[in-house]
């Protein structure tokens, strides 16, 4: 099926929003809900009947479209922690393509955490635990490996490196989408503008919803 801008611009929002929660756990000690659970959710889409679907609700990776927004603008700042995370997953999601063993590991992994999960929340410890787990088990081989940065007393936590992982996966997940969808690293370096203009068009519904009357 043929996809738009608008599809490329949500797998790309959801990528950075795996990253930023990433970066808000190893810096924050603390976990945005809001910002994780689309990013767990997308993990367990596999017959999504379209690209919004992936992530639950509209508006569900709004935090990875105003990221993105950041990095192409610098307003409020540009953060280069984030950009390296986004680049890293996009270059194991290309070693991936390659190797489908590990996606065949991946897959029925996620299969087990779903079993797993039942009813329970998407962000509950044993599936978080599962999903992390099957990221040591996997991704983690891959080279250049992935090196968290933060502050010592929050990554030391078992919790943390739990959800950190998770995201990770997540993150491969979305930038597996964002390729399935067109989705070129030539389109980051010179489609900027579109880019832009995608990202703040997913935006303005949401921003709008919250406007006075």
């Amino acid at each position: 099926m043929p996809y738009s801008d608008q599809d490329r611009i949500i797998a790309l929002a959801g990528l950075h929003q795996a990253a930023y929660s990433v970066l808000w756990i190893a810096n924050h000690g603390s976990v945005d809900i809001d910002a994780m659970t689309p990013c767990v959710y997308s993990l367990f889409q596999i017959d999504a009947e379209d690209v919004p679907s992936v992530y639950g609700e509209p508006g569900a990776v709004a935090t990875g479209a105003r990221q993105i927004i950041a990095q192409l603008t610098g307003q409020p700042e540009r953060n280069m922690e984030l950009t390296r995370y986004v680049i890293t997953l996009l270059k194991h999601e290309r070693i991936l393509a390659g190797r489908g063993d590990m996606l065949a590991v991946i897959g029925e992994g996620i299969e087990a955490a779903r079993e797993v999960r039942g009813e329970a929340p998407l962000t509950d410890p044993e599936v978080i635990a599962r999903l992390a787990s099957l990221y040591s088990a996997t991704i983690s081989k891959l080279e250049p490996r992935i090196l968290v940065r933060g502050n010592p007393l929050h990554l030391k936590k078992e919790e943390n490196q739990e959800r950190i992982r998770a995201l990770l996966l997540a993150g491969i997940r979305s930038a597996i989408l964002w390729r399935q969808c067109g989705g070129r690293r030539l389109q980051i370096l010179f489609g900027r503008r579109k880019l832009l203009d995608a990202a703040r068009a997913y935006l303005s519904p949401a921003e709008n919803m919250h406007q006075p009357s």
